[in-house]
């Protein structure tokens, strides 16, 4: 269901290809909101367990951008009896963090990076993927195959973001 390993070269459709050793998890989720804070909890715990603690700037970015991706895919890219996949990809030359969130719906794709307008203030929603294009480093699509789609981002994990502040995004599993 879930996996961790580590390995030499992971293939990324971002802006450059990486070769170091990297951390991997990877776990299917129903298309719920549940399974969408899973998503975010199950984030926050991993990036934990590799060194950024839940109360650092790096697992509250983290914690945001997984779960408007999660939400999304939960919300815009359910189809019925399919799950969504999270996967998550962490570099450990550049400290940057690949988040992938795999959905069944190839048909519908957000826009374009560089597109997501921010909403009018009296909006109830539409602000998702405006913050992912604001805090993330990268973001976009991508249609491995014709019955799914992936919406990644990449998110900068600077080593003096280790340091800790007062609110808490996250909360250990228990």
């Amino acid at each position: 269901m879930n996996t961790e390993i580590a390995h030499s070269a992971v293939p990324a459709d971002g802006p450059a290809q990486r070769t170091a050793p990297t951390r991997h998890f990877t776990i299917r989720l129903s298309a719920t909101r549940r399974g969408a804070r899973l998503a975010r909890q199950l984030a926050c715990e991993r990036l934990n367990s590799w060194g950024w603690p839940y109360d650092s700037e790096a697992n509250h970015t983290t914690a945001l951008l997984v779960a408007e991706l999660a939400a999304n895919a939960a919300l815009h890219g359910r189809e019925r009896g399919r799950d969504f996949r999270l996967g998550l990809t962490l570099f450990h030359e550049d400290a940057t963090l690949r988040i992938e969130v795999t959905d069944p719906r190839p048909d519908r794709r957000p826009p374009a990076p560089g597109s997501p307008q921010l909403p009018p203030p009296d909006a109830e929603s539409g602000r998702g993927l405006y913050l992912v294009e604001t805090l993330a480093a990268h973001w976009g699509t991508t249609c491995g195959d014709p019955y799914a789609k992936t919406v990644w981002c990449e998110v900068a994990l600077a080593q003096s973001q280790r340091t800790t502040s007062k609110t808490f995004f996250c909360r250990p599993l228990a």
